[in-house]
């Protein structure tokens, strides 16, 4: 008799727990084999704080985890992150990540950063995808997730979760690195990476090109290429400077045949950025840092309109945005900790296509923020803060927070926490005009948006309860969170009345609902040399919202992630996500989406160098859609050759 989808899932699932744990018998090992010092979190409070301390629940992908996971990017690996919705598809504008549902074609209401900048595509309606290619996956140290809302600190767009890329240190990637990639679906991915390190300055420059046949159904391959340098140089016994500079380019098929509005075609989408950082360390207790960074993205997208001879449709355009930040950190005793400051950025977009006039527009945001951290008792913990911001574009915000740590007993902890965050409309939702003329007479042929400019900002207020369990005894650790998040003033386009196919679209704030829900991640060590990660979110939508894809998130989610190293260095590791059914685009519903992956690493020495040799078979089972429901993720194998020095 045949196996069924789930059966041969099923079947899988114990094929590799089994080859995993290796028939492994019960060992007594020590508690010191799973003490490890506390991980410290940069991304939540701006403060460095330990996991049990932080204001809100917080995932870290470290690199072990980035590397045996098998994800070739980013948004691959974010979908193990409690929570989170992930798209690989480059057939809309770029892949895509969100938390909590909203996953339309621009997700913006996630803020991404690398190294603490926004990464943000000022042009794209502010969506996260470009800033997801920003950095392979060799140079980060580790991901930083906050599974919740986070205006508090960063301001606009920190709405339902942040997303904090930390790139390696140049102490830590000395020497020369390859790394090439090749298998099926035309996947062809190659890297290096020089670095050195010498009298207090470190440099690094790498160079990838990450490509393959893309989605089934999406018309055609994919490529991201990128440059990034680094240099960090110790001035003095008080000064650091970082910088920073890098572009990342993204070809990419979009489009459907047959289709006179939206034909297959090639768009890209290119941006630089650089970056500078200075930190002078006045004493033990007390520290100032201060940012500049500049960005500029070009999207290029246009083709023949069939039905109108000479005519093209033209989506590209330019913007650029420009960020100055200064912040002091101060202790003032064994209880107390602040950290303050203020942030100005500049933002522009040109496109005559989209916006139907020549000249740039332009917002300016000043944001002023502060956080203390407080613990009256050696049990409890306060962290109480806020910004408030003021944008050209959309007026005043002010966004507080509130949490409280309670650490029952050692190793568990309690978290209450109560905030605000808004999102302010993008530009486009502030000033579309999209015109499209005769070629020829000029004659008006079609308006499809026309923004009106009454439109305010997006709110969400959010509360939660967390408890956190750091097990030592037992190798686990685990963070359980429970959510009510109401969102108002939702931006959301209809048609100018009376509606109908024939009118404009334009931008209002008119819908609100709201996610409750509740969320798990779970770490054990059960074996030596093994590792488990275990997470499950139950999400539900409810209000007043007509567009279903804000309400995409899917009620219920899943992931394991199952690690072993064997004798020899020799890594086997396996990962499976399952999701009920979500909308991902337009009002599609895409049916229950399931994963299983595998990976299997060999260690060898290559003359004076070390090098891995890795095996990665994604999607052992039924192909899945993705984005579209005309597009699929069908079972691709790849292998990898590492060469480190």
């Amino acid at each position: 008799m045949g196996m069924g989808k789930r059966g041969r899932v099923g079947a899988a699932l114990v094929a590799v727990v089994a080859v995993l744990a290796q028939a492994q018998p019960a060992l007594v090992v020590s508690e010191q084999d799973y003490l490890a010092e506390v991980p410290m979190v940069l991304s939540v409070a701006r403060l460095p704080q330990r996991l049990d301390e932080t204001p809100g629940a917080v995932t870290i992908l470290d690199r072990h985890w980035i590397r045996q996971s098998g994800a070739r990017d980013l948004a691959d690996l974010l979908r193990l992150v409690p929570g989170f919705q992930s798209s690989t598809s480059f057939a809309g504008d770029m892949q895509q990540a969100t938390y909590h549902g909203g996953a339309s074609e621009f997700a913006n209401r996630l803020q991404v950063m690398v190294d603490g900048r926004s990464v943000y595509s000022v042009y794209l309606l502010g969506s996260s995808g470009l800033g997801l290619q920003t950095l392979t996956l060799e140079d980060i140290e580790r991901v930083e997730v906050l599974r919740g809302s986070n205006s508090a600190a960063y301001g606009a767009r920190a709405f339902l979760g942040v997303v904090n890329i930390i790139s390696r240190d140049t102490k830590d990637t000395q020497g020369l690195a390859l790394s090439v990639t090749g298998g099926q679906n035309e996947l062809r991915d190659v890297s290096l990476r020089w670095g050195h390190v010498d009298n207090g300055l470190g440099l690094r420059v790498a160079a990838d090109q990450r490509g393959d046949g893309g989605l089934v159904g999406a018309g055609g391959p994919t490529r991201v290429r990128r440059l990034n340098t680094q240099a960090q140089l110790r001035l003095n016994h008080r000064d650091e400077l970082e910088l920073r500079a890098g572009t990342v380019d993204v070809l990419a098929t979009r489009g459907f045949a047959g289709r006179e509005g939206n034909p297959v075609r090639q768009r890209s989408d290119s941006a630089q950025h650089w970056q500078m950082d200075w930190r002078r360390t006045i004493d033990a207790d007390e520290e100032i840092t201060a940012r500049a960074s500049l960005s500029r993205e070009r999207y290029v997208d246009h083709f023949p309109y069939a039905p109108v001879p000479g005519f093209e449709i033209d989506f590209g355009g330019r913007s650029a945005d420009q960020s100055l930040l200064v912040q002091h950190t101060a202790r003032y005793n064994a209880a107390l900790r602040t950290v303050w400051g203020a942030e100005y950025r500049r933002e522009q977009v040109r496109s005559m296509p989209i916006y139907n006039r020549p000249d740039a527009i332009r917002t300016e945001f000043f944001r002023l923020f502060g956080n203390a951290e407080w613990q009256p008792a050696p049990n409890w913990m306060l962290n109480a803060g806020g910004l408030a911001e003021h944008s050209s574009l959309s007026g005043d915000t002010v966004a507080p927070r509130l949490a409280l740590n309670w650490r029952v007993a050692a190793g568990h902890t309690l978290r209450f926490g109560v905030s605000k965050a808004f999102r302010p409309p993008s530009m486009y939702e502030k000033h579309a005009d999209t015109r499209y003329f005769h070629p020829v007479t000029h004659a008006l042929l079609d308006v499809t948006a026309l923004a009106t400019g009454h439109v305010g900002p997006e709110s969400v207020l959010a509360r939660e309860l967390g408890y956190l369990v750091d097990w030592p005894g037992a190798a686990i650790k685990a963070d359980l969170r429970v959510f009510h998040e109401r969102v108002s003033d939702v931006i959301d386009a209809f048609r100018v009345p009376p509606a109908d196919a024939r009118r404009p679209y334009d931008y209002v704030n008119q819908d609100s609902f709201q996610i409750r829900g509740l969320e798990y991640q779970l770490s054990w060590r059960p074996w030596p040399g093994g590792d488990l990660m275990l997470n499950q979110t139950f999400t539900r939508i409810s209000g007043s919202i007509e567009n279903d894809t804000l309400r995409g998130a899917p009620e219920n989610a899943r992931s394991l992630v199952l690690m072993h190293t064997l004798t020899g260095g020799s890594q086997a590791s396996m990962s499976y996500n399952k999701s009920s059914t979500a909308v991902l685009q337009g009002s599609y519903k895409l049916a229950t989406k399931e994963r299983l992956d595998l990976r299997l690493a060999w260690p060898f020495r290559l003359g004076p160098s070390k090098a891995e040799l890795a095996l990665v078979v994604q999607n052992l089972g039924p192909a899945y859609l993705d984005y579209d429901p005309l597009f699929s993720f069908h079972r691709q194998a790849f292998v990898t050759l590492r060469v480190l020095p």
